[in-house]
């Protein structure tokens, strides 16, 4: 198989095809359970976000019981909750694959945030040699951070024309420094079913509130920046417009905790 090139000598597929992304602290059984349909249904790779109450590394850590053949991601951990040695002490501890992880960083908290993102990532790339060191953000500076110094950036909350400017930052950072672009991800929230209008809007609307110019400059009503679809035949046309927009879209699971809502989304949505 064939690979883009990154920063580190890790490699990427040619196609890293369609990942899929649910809310941290399911169940083990049925993030298992999970892991193995989305396996079946042909994702490329399996995340989790990262929440105080609900780590992301333990959440992957159950994904990878039950699709031993999966990347697993998380996006993401937040530096100033997740120090690197910190983070490197509890995949060792989780027994997690370094080679499998697609590895999500942010500043969170952080003031400034550029430099302690950038010593996050060679530390981590020291550290940790085989993981690939994604940098979460919704803004040009951290997305050229990440086209200069990262194996991928994970976007959040844009439309396609959105994530395709958000591309041109990452290879801005790159060009700059004289390596190839790395790899750009973007979470879609993907609602489907009753309600699936009401949990995108919910979601959305809890996001505008911490970051209201970002969705001011889209310009677009609530509920908007994402899929709420009532079957599988009205999520395909959508999910297709992020295909030119970025190399990885991930389909952010907005639906109950159970198994069964959990997988009519993954279904849904499947490549």
């Amino acid at each position: 198989m064939g690979a883009i090139e990154s920063g580190c000598d890790v490699a990427w597929p040619t196609d890293p095809g369609l990942g899929i992304g649910v809310t941290a602290g399911l169940e083990p059984a049925v993030a298992r359970a999970l892991a193995g349909r989305c396996a079946d249904l042909g994702y490329g790779s399996l995340w989790s976000n990262d929440e105080p109450q609900a780590p992301g590394l333990e959440t992957l850590s159950h994904f990878a019981g039950g699709a031993p053949n999966l990347d697993l991601g998380v996006g993401v951990l937040p530096l100033d909750r997740h120090p690197p040695a910190q983070i490197v002490a509890t995949i060792e501890r989780l027994g997690l694959d370094p080679a499998r992880l697609l590895l999500g960083i942010g500043s969170g908290q952080l003031r400034p945030q550029l430099q302690p993102v950038a010593d996050a990532i060679a530390e981590l790339r020291q550290r940790l040699p085989d993981a690939r060191i994604i940098v979460g953000t919704m803004r040009p500076a951290l997305s050229r951070l990440g086209g200069m110094l990262a194996d991928g950036v994970l976007l959040n909350w844009m439309l396609p024309a959105q994530a395709k400017e958000g591309r041109r930052w990452v290879a801005g950072g790159a060009d700059e420094a004289g390596r190839p672009r790395p790899i750009t991800a973007l979470y879609v929230r993907t609602a489907v079913g009753p309600g699936a209008a009401a949990r995108l809007e919910h979601e959305e609307g809890r996001y505008r509130g911490f970051d209201p110019a970002h969705f001011v400059a889209m310009d677009v009503p609530l509920g908007a920046v994402g899929i709420a679809a009532d079957d599988r035949s009205a999520v395909v046309e959508p999910l297709a417009a992020y295909r030119p927009a970025v190399d990885l879209p991930i389909v952010r699971v907005l639906a109950d905790r159970d198994l069964a809502s959990l997988v009519a989304v993954a279904e849904a949505a499947a490549p």
